[in-house]
């Protein structure tokens, strides 16, 4: 029994010093490497740049008072669409006391002198009727009568306006009602009930009521770096899509490249504008991040080859053309004229025969 256990131990050891040393042959064996061949191939090369930006009506109108005051009512709230002339809130009019004591006493010195003047018309009628003063007498005094009443009127409706905004005789021109000045969708209203607003002057932007634009023209506002930009032209159709929207993609016009760059984080950037087309099944919603795919350059149907398989040194390129295939594979390096890459494929301008088979990836070792 000793022995049998003696005997198996020994082939033990004996098999993986036999194991060790084959595997120490076989490493040190040279490995020969076989490469995927391929061809030139016919393909429409597309370069292509990337800008980023964001989707954005074209205008957005800033609804502003002619008054200031107190906003009382609102009638309309954002995502509504609204039109010209729609009263989108109400403003109450809080009076100066100064300017309000002034139009007080204003209306106070106009009525005194409005019955002053219908007093001497009445005498006037009367003396007139008897032909005691001539036509022309007359007709001055009903002139200063007419003009002392058209002074008081208009001392009550400025008295109105200071008091709430609004006279009589403008009711429908009043500027307590906040009307939109275009047609669109209100983006927003950063105001509410109860606060306080003030007139647009010239010293004064004003208190921004509303927010509206034409969602039906929308643009593209973006930034292309300046390496790209010398590439890229007016009037270039480019496709848009939005993160927001999987499986949209929308075209638009490129409208507009700005003549100066800006620095940005170290690089300088140039912003770029271009009108998108809107299919009436998609809704874009404004301030949608976006990102413009416009196309730099294009070979329609040319001779190509990946890419990976063009070797670089310097300012030349070289392939390596088949010219063994058994029993072991042999290239003989040529240099080549290249055009147009999109990163994957390159164009061919010569140095390579039509069948010419080129070497391209590693795709197995043997032992």
């Amino acid at each position: 029994m000793k022995k049998f256990f003696k005997y198996t131990l020994l082939a033990i050891v004996g098999f993986i010093v036999i194991y060790t040393f084959y595997f120490l042959y076989s490493k040190s064996k040279p490995k020969e490497i076989v490469y995927e061949l391929v061809e030139m191939e016919r393909h429409t090369i597309v370069k292509k740049t990337i800008a980023t930006g964001k989707v954005e009506p074209r205008y957005e109108i800033l609804i502003k008072p002619q008054i200031n005051g107190i906003i009382t009512h609102l009638y309309k709230e954002a995502g509504q669409h609204v039109r010209v002339g729609e009263v989108i809130a109400k403003v109450q009019v809080v009076p100066e006391m100064g300017m309000l004591n002034a139009a007080e006493n204003r209306v106070n010195m106009a009525e005194i002198s409005f019955n002053q003047a219908e007093r001497d018309f009445e005498r006037l009628q009367t003396l007139f009727k008897n032909n005691v003063i001539a036509r022309e007498e007359f007709e001055q005094g009903e002139m200063n009568f007419k003009r002392a009443k058209e002074e008081l009127q208009a001392a009550k409706d400025n008295l109105d306006i200071i008091k709430t905004g609004v006279s009589a005789r403008s009711e429908g021109y009043s500027t307590t009602n906040i009307r939109s000045t275009v047609s669109g969708l209100i983006l927003d209203i950063p105001i509410k009930v109860g606060t306080t607003v003030l007139q647009a002057n010239n010293f004064n932007e004003g208190t921004t009521i509303a927010v509206v634009a034409n969602m039906n023209d929308m643009i593209f506002r973006g930034e292309i770096d300046e390496t790209e930009i010398g590439k890229i032209h007016q009037g270039t159709t480019i496709n848009i899509t939005l993160g927001a929207l999987e499986n949209v993609h929308l075209k638009a016009n490129l409208e507009y490249v700005s003549p100066k760059g800006v620095e940005k984080n170290g690089a300088i950037m140039f912003e770029i504008r271009a009108a998108i087309t809107i299919p009436d099944t998609v809704f874009i919603r404004a301030g949608y991040s976006a990102n413009a795919e416009i196309i730099t350059a294009q070979r329609d149907s040319v001779m190509t080859i990946p890419e990976s398989s063009v070797e670089f040194s310097g300012d030349s390129a070289f392939v390596y053309i088949l010219t063994v295939e058994k029993p072991k594979q042999e290239f003989e390096k040529r240099p080549i004229e290249i055009g147009l890459s999109d990163g994957l494929r390159i164009e061919i301008l010569s140095g390579i025969n039509e069948g010419d088979r080129i070497r391209g990836a590693i795709i197995t070792k043997k032992k």
